[in-house]
């Protein structure tokens, strides 16, 4: 029986042995595509080869491709478990032509591999294609042998990566399960029952022909391609004979985990199907993502990976399983797939922290939550309602941390249905949602460059500051020009060019355009495509005209300064993985003039020695003056030679690699200098959390490195002479004087409670009395809370049953005491937080505390009397 590694190395060496190129997956954060959640097909790494923009060095590729479906109409989650074989993750093996082969190669290929290398029996097999393909009616006909009868046609059969993006028909092949699992119970029983639990589709024929755009119209693809895709959890189904895609050996050592952990015989996981599957389907999801960068959080990719993860949580708590286990399942993915996948392997232990750390924050508060939701229920029977108020599914997600699919989960299993309006009104800072087909921005620039279809921008800037070229394309105000004069702001195309253009978190260059008919400075440079760089410009003499030859220069001093903090990045990137492990991995920066920041994976704040010792390690890079060096590689050998790939990034099959000699070495298409000991100086100054599990450093170099020193020495010198030291005798001279203080405050503090004592007398005559109660409400003169409460305490012990309230303005703010005596809390009901909390308003406040003593404070010291004299009108409503 094959296994389903071997059969995933079957197909790609299949399709190797026709001339593809096997590709690695692709990571599942779509680098190349703004308007999808997670890499959804094997075709997302080459949407740019298809719409033509981007060429690579083969006509052919193969690939087994990571995949996510968990979003727009494929957001089906409550079909994971119940469904047996549906998925969040899955594995799509394909094989492309980039306007080489076609619908004919595509057929023969598929039926050859599926026959002869799988050895599946054709009469079961069985394709279907869209209704007017008659091209591909023909041909499963010529190469497979196929009877007409056994092609059927249907009108779904019509494929799309998303709203927008390449499409074209498609020929799916049906596998035949038997007679036996026949659910339509029809005579004439074929692909066409589509709901019938007798065909399966294994393998997708794309026939990728168009592009559809926005408005819903298609325009034909520069080349016909062919974009395939096949299942390996379907097709493993098929050839290891078994009923679902669970039974399968890609799932059963997580089963396997999971019921040891549980301590379950065989009719215990029976009678819990639903939970192993939705455990095993999540673990190989969340391991895959976490293993691709992403981590939990409350937004987008972030989003999805902890509901997913919590719902695994939930699942497992419902049968039994009352600690963390989702990392020991992660460990069985690992176990399972690390052999193909090395980045799992790489990153385990990062990936099972992750893991648990969420898992641990979840259960923290999952029975409150859930017996949060039995409460409700109850309530809403009492009412004769089944409906869970949006405002309370909020609630749990903001408090109890519920994503909403998980609180429509916990709630169907009582009988009950989620407000999903409510909720969303409740969340309307927060709208941003898997659940809801979340579409990210679509690059509208890139559409208008797109048509213009300008030549591919030579850039001269690695090696030079300037060149001579051309001007190919102007544009203001998203209209192309042919020339533009003084005043304009223009954006504008060179045939070559020196400048960098925005990207890999590298600000673009700015600099200056000179021709013989006028001159432009350059704002800023970015690409809105691939291999285009378009300059935005401010034309400040004359005019400047389509192919009109101009000299491009850049501003080289802040050209020095951004590669200064780039090939910092570098060196801080290799220092964080030396101090804190090799999980902390980049996951975003921005690389200006000025300063550099720089995002990464860890799942604690730093602490000083290792921020300390970070900083030392990259000036210890930067003092041995290394040297930094360029090569282009193919992707897979650079990766292989232990070059730094960055999650999310696309990447071609050639590469620029920026190697520090002996330290670094990183996949970077940005500007860099020639030794490090260019940089100068590096200086870090802040780390911070963006979100749970990424950190952030901000640090400076060269310039801004000395002259924020400078401004420091400045300080230094300036208070140590204020203060008449050295400036190393400045720390020792602060202790002194801090020492000092609290001695004087101490004093103060003495002088105030003995003038208070002096004039108990004459506050005590002025208490007045509320059915036996002694009331005193005075503004005292403090200069802190502990004063005013000892002098409350004073008075309260003085007048017997009593209530006490006393004020005083501190630090220029109003602050209020109120004091009670224990048999009138106990036999009256008064409480002094209610008081103090209410009287407080008066002064634009608030506060509370408990029965016997609380405070409060305000904005408005003017009031303060009126919020005093309230007290006894308080204490009367108090005793009503």
């Amino acid at each position: 029986m094959l296994t389903s590694a071997d059969i995933r190395d079957r197909f790609l060496r299949f399709f190797e042995s026709q001339g593809h190129t096997v590709v690695s997956s692709g990571s599942l954060l779509p680098g190349n595509d703004p308007t999808l959640l997670f890499a959804n097909a094997g075709m997302v790494q080459f949407k740019d080869v298809f719409l033509g923009v981007e060429q690579r060095p083969y006509s052919r590729a193969t690939t087994a491709q990571k995949c996510m479906r968990v979003s727009g109409k494929h957001n089906d989650l409550d079909e994971v478990g119940p469904s047996p074989r549906h998925h969040t993750f899955f594995e799509m093996m394909g094989n492309f032509s980039f306007g080489d082969y076609f619908k004919r190669d595509a057929i023969r290929f598929a039926w050859t591999f599926l026959t002869q290398e799988l050895g599946l029996d054709s009469d079961r097999l069985w394709p279907t294609i869209y209704p007017s393909d008659e091209e591909a009616f023909d041909l499963w006909q010529q190469i497979a042998g196929i009877p007409a009868e056994r092609i059927t046609r249907l009108e779904e059969n019509f494929w799309a990566m998303g709203d927008i993006g390449p499409c074209g028909s498609d020929s799916e092949i049906m596998w035949d399960r038997g007679p036996e699992y026949c659910t339509c119970n029809r005579v004439d029983c074929s692909p066409a029952q589509e709901d019938c639990g007798r065909w399966l589709e294994i393998w997708n024929l794309v026939f990728m022909q168009f592009e559809s755009h926005e408005d819903g119209s298609q325009t034909p693809l520069p080349n016909p391609s062919i974009d395939t895709g096949m299942g390996l959890e379907r097709v493993t189904s098929v050839l290891q004979d078994v009923d679902n895609n669970y039974d399968t050996d890609l799932f059963a050592p997580i089963f396997e985990r999971t019921r040891e952990m549980a301590g379950h015989n065989a009719d215990a996981m029976r009678a819990n199907q639903t939970a192993y599957r939705v455990i095993a389907d999540h673990s190989r999801a969340i391991t895959f993502l976490i293993a691709d960068g992403i981590l939990p959080g409350n937004e987008g990719r972030s989003y999805v990976l902890r509901l997913i993860l919590r719902r695994a949580a939930r699942f497992g708590r419902m049968m039994g399983l009352t600690g963390p286990f989702l990392a020991e399942t992660a460990q069985a993915v690992i176990d399972t797939m690390g052999g193909h996948y090395k980045e799992l392997v790489e990153r385990q232990d990062f990936i099972k922290q992750a893991i648990t750390q969420e898992e641990e924050r979840f259960l923290a508060t999952l029975s409150t939550g859930l017996a949060r939701l039995d409460q409700l229920a109850a309530e809403l029977e009492a009412k004769g309602e089944t409906v869970v108020p949006g405002e309370e599914a909020f609630r749990l997600y903001d408090t109890y941390g519920f994503p909403f699919e998980l609180t429509v989960d916990a709630a169907e299993e009582l009988s009950l249905t989620v407000d999903r309006d409510g909720f969303d009104a409740a969340m309307s800072e927060q709208r941003q949602r898997a659940r809801a087909a979340q579409r990210f921005a679509v690059d509208s620039q890139g559409a208008f460059y797109r048509g213009l279809n300008l030549r591919k921008t030579e850039f001269v800037g690695y090696s030079a500051g300037n060149c001579q070229t051309t001007i190919l394309s102007l544009a203001v105000d998203g209209e192309s020009r042919a020339s533009a004069s003084a005043g304009d702001t223009v954006e504008i195309v060179l045939a070559a060019t020196p400048f960098y253009g925005e990207s890999g978190g590298q600000v673009g260059d700015c600099g200056a355009l000179l021709a013989k008919t006028g001159e432009a400075r350059v704002l800023d440079t970015y690409r809105p495509l691939p291999d285009l760089t378009v300059h935005r410009a401010e034309v400040r003499r004359g005019t400047l005209s389509i192919s009109q030859e101009v000299t491009a220069t850049i501003d080289r001093e802040r050209r020095l300064d951004i590669a200064r903090n780039h090939t910092a990045t570098h060196l801080l990137h290799r220092a964080l993985r030396q101090v804190l492990g090799e999980h902390a991995a980049q996951s975003g920066s921005l690389v200006t003039p000025e300063r550099l920041r720089f995002d990464f994976s860890h799942l604690s704040p730093m602490t000083p020695d290792e921020l300390a010792e970070v900083e030392r390690t990259v000036n210890a890079a930067v003092r041995a003056n290394y040297t930094v060096s360029t090569a282009t590689k193919a992707y897979d050998d650079a990766v292989r030679d232990g070059a730094i790939a960055l999650f999310g990034e696309k990447y071609g099959d050639q590469v620029r690699v920026v190697s520090v000699e002996g330290f670094s070495t990183e996949l970077c298409g940005g500007t860099h200098l020639d030794a490090t000991g260019q940089i100068g100086q590096f200086i870090i100054t802040g780390e911070s959390s963006i979100g749970s599990g990424l950190r952030r450093i901000e640090a400076i170099t060269g310039r801004g490195a000395y002259e924020h020193l400078r401004t420091q020495l400045d300080l230094l010198n300036h208070a140590s002479a204020r203060l008449g030291v050295k400036p190393a005798q400045l720390i020792e001279r602060i202790d002194t004087l801090q020492s000092e203080m609290r001695e004087q405050r101490h004093l103060v503090q003495q002088l105030e409670s003995r003038l208070a004592a002096s004039s108990v007398d004459d506050m005590l005559g002025r208490a007045i009395d509320i059915e036996g109660i002694a009331i005193l409400t005075e503004q005292a003169t403090a200069t802190d809370v502990d004063t005013l409460r000892e002098m409350c305490d004073r008075f309260r012990d003085k007048l017997g049953s009593a209530v006490v309230a006393l004020g005083a303005v501190i630090n220029e703010r109003p602050m209020l005491v109120v004091a009670i005596t224990k048999d009138l809390i106990q036999e009256r009901g008064l409480h002094a937080g209610k008081l103090a909390g209410t009287a407080a308003k008066k002064m634009g406040g608030g506060g509370g505390g408990r029965p016997d003593m609380a405070q409060a404070g305000g904005k408005n010291a003017d009031k303060l009397p009126d919020a005093l004299a309230t007290i006894p009108d308080l204490v009367r409503e108090a005793l009503a």
